[in-house]
């Protein structure tokens, strides 16, 4: 019998029964923290992006990518915080120099 192309490009099958069911694993990953933000981002692309979450997940970019948007999401918020601060404190002098 003629070789599937799957078996041609290394591909293993495992019999179940009387089925031939292709084994198929994920690249392993790096493990990265995800916090809120990547956590939320991950439940964002499970409702509303399924393709995308699918494609990261078997393609084993998923937590790298996750922890990505984690990272650029802390940065911003860092950021966005400092620039209140600052803000913030140009209103308090310009208060104390108003009679």
């Amino acid at each position: 019998m003629a070789k599937s192309i799957f078996e041609r490009l290394g591909g293993e099958y495992e019999q179940q029964g009387d089925y031939l069911i292709p084994y198929l694993t994920v690249p392993a990953e790096e493990e990265q923290a995800i916090l809120i933000w990547g956590q939320r981002h991950l439940d964002y692309l499970k409702q509303y992006r399924k393709v995308t979450y699918t494609n990261l997940l078997t393609s084993g970019r998923l937590n790298a990518y996750l922890a990505d948007i984690d990272r650029q999401a802390q940065e911003r918020s860092h950021r966005l915080i400092e620039d209140m601060k600052q803000s913030q404190g140009k209103r308090n002098s310009l208060r104390q120099k108003t009679p």
